[in-house]
């Protein structure tokens, strides 16, 4: 892989990636993805952010400590006894495992959170965005400052963020990792953000990937409940970022390297999300 991803070649900022799902889970058994992250990296002329999820990790951890888990339309509900919990295990272990994969491809990667450099600005708790109350749960907030990360990317190196903010009162939040690379491709003015997860696009109620959405699409396919669960947030907070970064937003399946790979050659895969014409 000797060029930037084609897809991207006429926008100048970095490639924002949000992984999760089993990705994460096999990091171990995934070293291509690694090693096509790493040439990517030193390919393209903005480099690589990475942002991370770990939902099923916390989910492990939590369950062993004898802690609940609940999620209500895909969103963590993150209680106070456990946002310590949720901390360690995203900011460090999941963080740090990554860090060490992409290290061990010959990647240059330094791990953060949303707190560090003031990266994620001073969110606030979102409680009024929904009707019921998440808890500890955080946006990216517009005052977030990028200069940490444009420091890191000048001098060769490949960020690997976790989505833990830190408020003014200096209280840890959890933010949803979809929301949060959304916030940092804006902020970035990113020529692309890829959302690498657990399944090849966003699916029809016929089970076939829909290639290319809009806003309109995406609302419709919630209401009707195509779209449930998890998608939820992910594909919402693509509606976010396509809109700000005035560029498209692919929902990749993570666990297919080759997939990836043909993204960057600049194949059509996975969905798109667009704003409206």
């Amino acid at each position: 892989m000797s060029a930037a991803p084609a897809n991207t070649a006429r926008r100048s900022g970095p490639l924002v990636i949000k992984i999760g799902g089993n990705t994460l889970e096999s990091q171990s058994s995934s070293p291509d993805l690694w090693r096509a992250l790493v040439a990517t990296a030193h390919a393209t002329p903005g480099g690589i952010v990475l942002l991370h999820g770990g939902g099923k990790a916390v989910d492990r951890h939590l369950s062993r400590l004898g802690f609940p888990t609940v999620r209500r339309e895909g969103i963590r509900i993150t209680p106070q006894d456990q946002i310590d919990e949720i901390v360690a295990v995203l900011a460090g272990t999941v963080n740090k495992r990554l860090v060490a994969s992409i290290n061990a491809a010959g990647g240059q990667a330094v791990g953060l959170c949303l707190g560090d450099g003031g990266l994620g600005g001073v969110p606030t708790a979102v409680t009024t965005r929904f009707a019921f109350d998440p808890g500890l749960v955080g946006d990216v907030a517009q005052s977030g400052n990028p200069r940490l990360l444009r420091t890191l990317l000048t001098e060769g190196f490949l960020p690997v963020v976790s989505s833990i903010g830190i408020d003014a009162q200096g209280r840890f939040l959890n933010v949803n990792a979809d929301d949060a690379a959304s916030g940092v491709a804006a902020m970035l003015g990113a020529c692309a953000l890829v959302l690498l997860t657990d399944v090849p696009g966003i699916m029809d109620a016929d089970k076939r990937i829909v290639p290319e959405l809009t806003a309109e699409h995406v609302e419709s396919f919630i209401a009707s409940g195509v779209i449930s669960g998890g998608m939820i947030p992910k594909s919402r907070a693509a509606v976010v970022a396509s809109s700000t970064i005035g560029a498209p937003v692919v929902i990749l399946n993570g666990n297919d390297t080759a997939e990836f790979t043909r993204f960057l050659r600049g194949e059509p895969v996975g969905s798109r999300i667009i704003s409206a014409r």
